[in-house]
């Protein structure tokens, strides 16, 4: 670090110096000089500093942007803490670790969290034994060091949102006492969308490398579950839908419909059916992002993507676990891929997102509204979306790779001493078609390639190396790639 300070010191003042001979010095000399020390600075700046000159210059904002936001309908009080220490807590032994749906027990929830936190995924499950829960829930609240923030995707993107003074934000969701006290004053909340008791889900969160037995973990991330019953039945969406006519939004964002994973098959097939019904009164001028969360029902999400849906929402938000379940729960391309390994490639994202917008966005002879895909893994963003409904997509896709380095670290902007640049330097868009090969360059990050009229804008992320919290980190994201994104009037 500190020769690369000493050379930078250097070739300012050989930069100062030049200008002092300036007049004795012929102006081609001079230029070629000028531009030789200036090419020097650049390089012994850091990568990631360049990174993040290059994204501050690209973050610009839409020539029309959002006024009020409508965010609904998963809402819940987090509690956040050690996985670990929770555990041992329980009297718990740590042991191997095995994937489970859905949890009816503590071996349950000990052996799924072994299982997560070895691959370092981020998962989310349902706890069945409300007795069980509630005595987890009292011990994980009452931990020293645990910690309560506003917790489910819809209020956090609306948290998120709030933080601009430009924006009224409307949040439907069953908001308790304690949420509604953790909540922005600017987040309006209707009376119908408020209960007696909050909802808890507890977070258990790790850090890279750390153990537990035989498992260490090989980045940072969080294993949720919860017993909510009240957003397992989107109890809260027609309040929701109903409450947009007196609000008047120009956006909707909608979540919560992993929730109802924990809900029997026919409840579920009913309620889902309910939940289009209610989607479709959404005035079509009105453009409606839906962010996706962790589920593990192959039927349930392939009935998301094919009982209307995805047609009636015109974008989307996902990880990388998402995106895999979804291509292997509708039979898409790369769906014998069995997980990741290590940073998801690039090319393979890319197919399957050019697949979802090709099979289920909007396209002349389809009527769906779907044309906009925000992707977003630890070393990576990709913004896809159909040419001629979207613009800004260059400051949207950086100012939510910019969101992860900030509130990953918890800092007001990056701090390059405190990520690193995990994303590969180069790679190929495709694994199917015949790609183009891209090299990454730290002073113009965000790479644009372009598919049979479905366009990608690329980012890397940087990564921040202790992470202070993990848990919202994508709703984050979607909400300041929403924030920067313009949506063309048609």
């Amino acid at each position: 670090m500190w020769q690369r300070s000493v050379c930078v010191g250097l070739l300012a003042l050989a930069l100062g110096y030049l200008c002092l001979l300036g007049p004795e010095l012929p102006p081609s000399a001079l230029q070629h000089l000028s531009a030789s020390l200036l090419g020097g600075l650049r390089r012994a700046r850091s990568l990631e500093g360049r990174m993040v000159a290059a994204w501050q210059a690209a973050i610009v904002r839409p020539a029309r942007g959002w006024k009020r936001v409508a965010v609904g309908v998963n809402a819940c009080v987090d509690v956040v803490l050690s996985g670990v220490k929770l555990l041992e807590a329980l009297g718990l032994e740590p042991g191997d670790g095995k994937n489970h749906m859905v949890l009816n027990s503590t071996q349950d929830l000990k052996e799924a969290f072994a299982h997560f936190m070895e691959k370092g995924a981020a998962a989310e499950r349902f706890f069945s034994d409300a007795e069980s829960f509630h005595h987890i829930a009292r011990t994980a609240s009452e931990y020293p060091g645990a910690q309560l923030y506003v917790g489910g995707n819809a209020a956090l993107i609306g948290q998120k949102l709030a933080a601009n003074p430009d924006l009224k934000i409307l949040l439907c969701g069953p908001v308790g006492p304690k949420l509604h006290e953790l909540l922005d004053d600017d987040v309006v909340v209707p009376p119908e969308s408020m209960q007696e008791r909050d909802e808890f889900h507890l977070i258990l969160e790790y850090q890279a490398g750390e153990e537990w037995g035989q498992v260490r973990a090989p980045n940072a991330n969080r294993f949720i579950f919860s017993h909510d019953l009240s957003n397992g039945a989107l109890n809260m969406l027609e309040v929701f839908v109903s409450s947009l006519d007196e609000f008047q939004p120009d956006l909707v964002v909608l979540s919560g419909l992993h929730m109802m994973e924990g809900q029997s098959k026919e409840m579920r097939q009913r309620r889902l059916m309910e939940a289009v019904a209610s989607i479709s009164d959404i005035p079509t001028d009105i453009p409606i992002h839906l962010e996706l969360a962790s589920m593990t029902d192959q039927d349930f999400m392939s009935n998301i993507i094919h009982q209307q849906v995805f047609p009636l929402v015109n974008s989307i938000g996902l990880n990388e676990q998402e995106l895999l379940f979804l291509t292997q729960s509708a039979s898409g391309p790369h769906a014998s891929l069995a997980s990741w390994s290590g940073v998801p490639d690039v090319g393979v994202v890319s197919d399957i997102l050019f697949w979802i917008l090709k099979e289920h966005g909007k396209t002349a002879e389809r009527a769906s509204d779907l044309t906009r895909i925000h992707f977003h893994t630890l070393a990576y963003h990709i913004l896809v979306t159909v040419d001629g409904y979207w613009g800004n997509q260059v400051a949207a896709v950086a100012a939510g790779a910019r969101a992860a380095g900030t509130q990953a670290c918890a800092t007001e902007t990056i701090d390059t001493s405190k990520v690193f640049l995990k994303a590969p330097l180069e790679f190929v868009t495709s694994q199917t078609e015949a790609p183009s090969k891209i090299s990454l360059n730290p002073d113009e990050p965000v790479v644009h390639w372009h598919r049979e009229g479905i366009s990608f804008h690329f980012t890397p992320v940087l990564v921040c190396k202790d992470p202070v919290r993990t848990v919202g980190l994508g709703d984050a994201i979607s909400a300041e790639g929403l924030l920067y994104s313009e949506v063309y009037p048609q």
